[in-house]
């Protein structure tokens, strides 16, 4: 089972993934919020074609692109209120929507990186490693082009590029399906985190109650590429809730404006699902009137209007595990607060993976037993330490392929398990130099 697991190919995980809806590198961050809104995504794939002369909606990426047309990024709600967030931008938002949406994608950070199908769940473990967040993998599909053209819902956009659909894997993807196969890394599953180095004691995004939810903004940013969140500490350190970019992937872009005026305190319960308390909502107007920021509470009067319902909404999206809905409602079936998802140094790794994915969060505080803050545990980390395979699994396999390379007596069974062998030895060694010889089944 165990060889098995590794050697799986990456088209396995995609089965029924939905097709990326995507905005053009070309667009606007006016344009892609608007793309955003109009989706009911949490997040769009941004792509380096632009098709727009195409589409009758300017932005989307369509069909029968250029062989370069790749998924150079990803944008979110998020990105955007962090944008509006900024001094320069709060007293014209309608000139920072101007802006070309290159400035929300990071240069050459590797966030989003593509694989074929055929591409190995090895590959896709290696590209996480190192630090990708969205793995892009070409949807594979019996129907010819010409085919699932005419399937398509009669709307203004499709969802092909280079001729193909797209989908893409993330940490969670992945760590459900090996979920599946926990026995496999035994007993590192049942050990207490505190024991397998996958709590990160030094970076630490955390803030006092009190503190202005201004220096809040750029750890916001930073919680979003780490893919964690932001801890509100109270006077003695104790964890009493979060900033989480997954709460904030809710909101309407006005929420910028309680980042500029309010508490991190006063933040925290403003973008509390179920919408902001009524004298916050004023306390924000009055700042905003202070500060000279009048076009930003006409974009909040604008959101008063189009939306009676309550500020947050949800749904079941891929990528944050909370989407939006074009009612500006949200559901009681995924209500995502702004409590802090916790756990303790010795919670098992297991107990941890079945507490974010339940959650639908890609990380978990770690706290001592009075609730002060002690670490984190992402997914990522447990990529890195946690689910390393048991040294008598090494052995044993690498031990057997090897034997059979020196002896040129290969199977179709040995032919694969050399193959593993070379894989493992280059990645949990870090033998980077070895390569793995012709091989020929006997």
């Amino acid at each position: 089972m165990a060889p098995l697991l590794l050697l799986q190919e990456v088209s396995d995980l995609c089965l029924g993934k939905p097709p990326l809806k995507s905005v053009s590198i070309s667009a606007t961050v006016g344009e892609a919020l608007s793309a955003l809104k109009l989706f009911g995504e949490s997040s769009l794939s941004v792509w380096s074609c632009d098709h727009s002369e195409k589409s009758n909606v300017d932005i989307i990426c369509n069909s029968d692109s250029a062989e370069d047309c790749r998924c150079v990024g990803k944008v979110c709600m998020v990105d955007v209120i962090c944008f509006l967030g900024k001094e320069e931008n709060l007293s014209s938002p309608a000139t920072a929507l101007e802006a070309p949406l290159e400035v929300l994608i990071p240069k050459g950070s590797g966030l989003v990186r593509h694989l074929e199908p055929h591409d190995s769940l090895v590959e896709a473990i290696d590209l996480i490693l190192e630090g990708a967040q969205n793995l892009v993998i070409p949807i594979q599909s019996r129907r010819t082009t010409a085919a699932r053209k005419k399937l398509l819902p009669n709307r203004s956009f499709n969802t092909l590029h280079n001729n193909r659909e797209y989908c893409w894997l993330t940490q969670e993807d992945i760590i459900r399906y090996l979920l599946n196969y926990i026995g496999v890394f035994s007993p590192a599953s049942n050990t207490p985190i505190n024991s397998l180095q996958v709590i990160d004691t030094e970076n630490l995004l955390a803030v006092h109650y009190d503190d202005p939810a201004s220096a809040v903004l750029p750890l916001i940013s930073q919680s979003l590429v780490q893919q964690t969140s932001v801890a509100i500490l109270d006077v003695d350190g104790k964890v009493i809730g979060e900033i989480s970019p997954y709460t904030l992937n809710t909101c309407h872009e006005s929420v910028a404006a309680a980042i500029a005026t309010l508490s991190a305190g006063d933040l925290m319960a403003y973008i509390d699902c179920g919408g902001p308390p009524d004298e916050l909502v004023q306390l924000v107007k009055e700042r905003l009137e202070e500060k000279k920021y009048g076009a930003f509470l006409e974009l909040m009067e604008e959101e008063s209007m189009s939306s009676s319902s309550s500020f947050c909404s949800t749904s079941s999206d891929e990528e944050f595990g909370l989407g939006r809905r074009s009612g500006g409602g949200y559901s009681a079936r995924l209500v995502r607060r702004s409590e802090a998802i916790v756990c303790y140094p010795w919670s098992s790794l297991v107990a941890v993976m079945v507490q974010a994915l339940s959650h639908r969060v890609s990380y978990v505080w770690v706290v001592e037993e009075d609730a002060t803050l002690f670490g984190t545990v992402t997914f990522a980390s447990m990529f890195k330490r946690g689910l390393m395979l048991p040294d008598d699994f090494i052995f044993q396999y690498t031990t057997n392929a090897m034997d059979a390379v020196i002896n040129l007596q290969l199977t179709a069974r040995g032919d694969a398990m050399a193959i593993l062998a070379f894989v493992i030895i280059r990645k949990v060694y870090a033998v980077d130099n070895l390569e793995l010889p012709s091989l020929t089944v006997a």
